[in-house]
């Protein structure tokens, strides 16, 4: 793919035959900055069938910003945390900020927090250490855990069992094979799937055999825009309109209608994330 290819966003899918949730962006990220921008944004997932999104902070400005965000437009909602990155950072000014934000309008979820053993940013022991905090933090405010979990499964499994998980538990972007996914429906967490589960490289195996068989009440979609755009638009910019393709490619690897997906994932999004509750803000 030519650079001018990679710089080239996906074209705009036909509309889905039910309403999704992007649940998993981060619209800033995308370049949408200004209120305008993540109107016009949104305007272009809704076009394409995709109402609503959960855009997702991973820093302290960016928590502020999904703030704001979630006050411009009603179709979007936020998510508030550290990423485990950044967790090497993480002190009582971060904690405080947080304590205060988590309880904003239009916050509906804890996240992005977990461990991230693929990078080098930050070490295992504070991260673990901001993750129980998170994991405190979301049972505190009766919020949903949104969970960042890269090359660290059996570590998320171990301090979620030993810290008492909050009631609801969200694997973002999940990354398992189906015994992985087995393991996490039957705890009863939810698993959302990005455009990583319509890859067809020998490395995604695995994970769409996982897709394939999560009960949809525990199944959400996401983009996590502007990473990981859906086959076959891989290496191309992403945006939420993208879960159009996620949910069409899952729906034929599950043997479902698309709209009956669609559908489905929209209800176990408004039941994690209470967004009829949020909408009424």
């Amino acid at each position: 793919m030519s650079k001018e290819d990679k710089r080239t966003p996906p074209p705009a899918p036909e509309p889905l035959p039910a309403p999704a949730v992007d649940a998993h962006t981060h619209l800033d990220a995308c370049g949408a900055r200004e209120a305008e921008q993540v109107r016009a944004m949104v305007d272009r997932a809704e076009a394409a069938g995709v109402g609503r999104v959960v855009t997702v902070a991973d820093d302290i400005e960016s928590a502020r910003w999904t703030v704001e965000a979630a006050g411009w437009d009603e179709r979007v909602h936020a998510a508030v945390a550290l990423h485990p990155t950044r967790a090497k950072d993480f002190g009582e000014h971060e904690r405080a900020t947080l304590r205060e934000l988590v309880h904003a309008p239009g916050v509906v979820a804890v996240g992005e927090t977990g461990l991230d053993y693929y990078w080098d940013f930050s070490p295992p022991e504070p991260q673990q250490e901001a993750f129980r905090w998170h994991i405190a933090l979301a049972k505190e405010a009766g919020k949903p855990l949104m969970i960042h979990d890269r090359d660290a499964h059996e570590d998320i499994v171990r301090i979620l069992d030993e810290e008492g998980p909050p009631e609801t538990v969200v694997f973002h972007c999940f990354s398992g094979d189906a015994e992985f996914a087995r393991r996490c429906v039957e705890a009863g967490y939810v698993l959302s799937f990005a455009g990583t589960a319509t890859f067809r490289n020998a490395n995604a195996r695995g994970l769409r055999e996982a897709a394939a068989r999560v009960p949809a009440e525990q199944m959400l979609v996401e983009t996590d825009a502007p990473f990981l755009t859906p086959h076959p638009f891989r290496g191309k910019p992403n945006e939420p309109y993208c879960v159009n393709y996620t949910v069409r490619d899952l729906a034929e690897l599950r043997g479902e209608d698309v709209a009956e997906l669609a559908a489905a994932t929209t209800h176990t999004a408004e039941r994690v994330f209470g967004l009829g509750q949020a909408e009424a803000r």
